[in-house]
């Protein structure tokens, strides 16, 4: 019993080295109160966009999938939001994670969605932004600084503009 609990620690030790390894590197992760990682895409008109570019105003970021159930459960609101907000100045950037163009544009038709949606096939920005769970949710001021962020589906529109309240002027 002894030497099973040594092997045992041994090996704990061991996977909490390599962990630790593969977690170091140049990308930090997002801290509320810290700026948000950049990142570069291609919008609608196909030209090539940062998050830096859009200091001077607040970003709402949502990481989500087509597969993902409570993802689904809150497009409805987050539609709304977009529908209610953009107009008032707010950028709101949904990343799709890992889906194909094809299958994000079929989702969005059928469900009648018409915010803006970026993919993410490579996992680069999802990567970037330690996402461990979908869906997940920053709420970014008009300084790049991360005011707020959510794991999981929002279930009330109020929800999101209790906290859209962080961010908006």
């Amino acid at each position: 019993m002894n030497k099973i609990l040594k092997v045992t620690l041994l090996l704990m030790m061991v996977s909490g080295l390599f962990v630790a390894s593969c977690s170091t590197g140049t990308n930090q992760n997002p801290v509320i109160g810290k700026p948000a990682p950049d990142f570069h895409y291609q919008d609608t008109d196909g030209q090539s966009v940062s998050l830096s570019d859009l200091r001077g105003k607040p970003v709402l970021i949502n990481f989500w999938a087509t597969w993902c159930s409570p993802c689904r459960v809150e497009m409805p609101y987050l539609q709304q939001v977009y529908t209610e907000w953009s107009g008032n100045g707010l950028v709101f950037l949904a990343i799709n994670n890992g889906d194909s163009a094809s299958q994000v544009g079929e989702f969005m038709q059928s469900q009648g969605f018409s915010f803006p949606v970026l993919l993410d096939t490579r996992g680069s920005i999802t990567q970037n932004y330690n996402i461990v769970g979908l869906p997940t949710t920053f709420f970014i001021d008009k300084d790049g600084i991360i005011q707020d962020l959510k794991v999981g589906a929002f279930l009330s529109v109020a929800e999101i503009e209790s906290r859209l309240s962080k961010i908006m002027p």
